[in-house]
Parts: structure tokens; C-alpha cells; sequence
């Protein structure tokens, strides 16, 4: 039963980043740019994007995007 919990909470996760990836995804790349990211959240500072950018790439990958909504940086889609 443990294990049935974890696969599901991990199924779960990355749904929820898939999906806020794919909200946030105007381009279809599969990233997130900071000017993506202030489309839908206008006040998104650069700073905060840069703390998540993770690899240093300027973009949010669908990891760096999970962490942002896991944390509360990014807000939830609604």
C-alpha cells in the first residue's frame, strides 16, 4: 500500500508541473521564459525567475517549474 502511495504522489507531480508547464508554455518548447511567465503573471520579478532558474539556461524547465509552484514563487493555475 506504501508503495502505491508514493507512485501516485509521484504520478501526481509531474501532472501538476506538466500542467502548469503547459499553461505557462506559450511557444510550445517546453520551456518557460521570463517574458512567458510575466504574460500570465505580470508581476513576476526577474529575480525570482532567476533564483528558479536552476541550470542558469534563462529558461524554467518543467523541474524548475515544479519548484516554483511547490514553494509558492509561482502561484497556482487556475
Amino acid at each position: 500500500m506504501k508503495t502505491a502511495r508514493i507512485t501516485l504522489a509521484v504520478l501526481l507531480a509531474g501532472t501538476t508541473a506538466a500542467f502548469a508547464q503547459t499553461e505557462l508554455d506559450r511557444d510550445g518548447d517546453n520551456m518557460v521564459s521570463l517574458d512567458e511567465l510575466r504574460a500570465v503573471y505580470a508581476e513576476f520579478s526577474e529575480e525570482d525567475f532567476v533564483q528558479l532558474d536552476i541550470d542558469g539556461d534563462g529558461m524554467l524547465n518543467g523541474d524548475e517549474i515544479a519548484l516554483g509552484t511547490e514553494s509558492g514563487m509561482i502561484p497556482p493555475q487556475e
